[in-house]
């Protein structure tokens, strides 16, 4: 079997950079024919790092609610709201599954807590109104800590 090749655009039907969404059914066909000689390899392998890239964004910006809605639990303890309750709660889910579905992620979660920390910091200081230095410099959770913390549910606000 010969190894396989990129060949360009005109020679694999859709072109990557006009239609990637006919593009890339029409790779996936050619994987299942194993016609390696059809596949446009320069933009699978960059789709293929794209996906990982994905992943990380994702579990990111989850870890970033959650420590958001947790600085401002603890810095406005006052204003705690069931929407910062439901927020902590189903992005712990995301995170979980995240990790549960790839692995592989779990290594990198203080590279990704570090990321999501600084931009949850200047969010938290602009939505409470508190200045950035009254929020920890570095993240002052562990990620055990963001997981399992109890999270009680606030009351109800009274109806007006």
């Amino acid at each position: 079997m010969a190894a396989p090749r990129r060949v360009e655009s005109s020679r694999s039907g859709a072109a990557y950079e006009a239609d990637v969404a006919a593009w890339s059914l029409e790779q996936a066909a050619h994987l299942r024919a194993r016609a390696w000689d059809r596949l446009d390899l320069a933009h699978l392998a960059d789709e293929i790092e794209a996906l990982s890239r994905t992943e990380h964004h994702a579990l990111t910006s989850a870890l970033h609610v959650i420590l958001l809605h947790l600085l401002k639990w603890d810095h406005q303890p006052q204003r705690r709201t069931r929407g910062w309750a439901i927020s902590i709660k189903t992005q712990r889910l995301s995170v979980a599954e995240r990790i549960e579905d790839s692995p592989s992620l779990a290594p990198l979660l203080p590279q990704f807590l570090a990321r999501a920390y600084r931009r949850a910091r200047i969010e938290a200081a602009g939505e409470t109104g508190l200045d950035e230095s009254a929020f920890p410099v570095a993240c002052p959770y562990s990620y055990e800590t963001i997981m399992t913390r109890p999270i009680p549910w606030p009351p109800e606000p009274e109806a007006t």
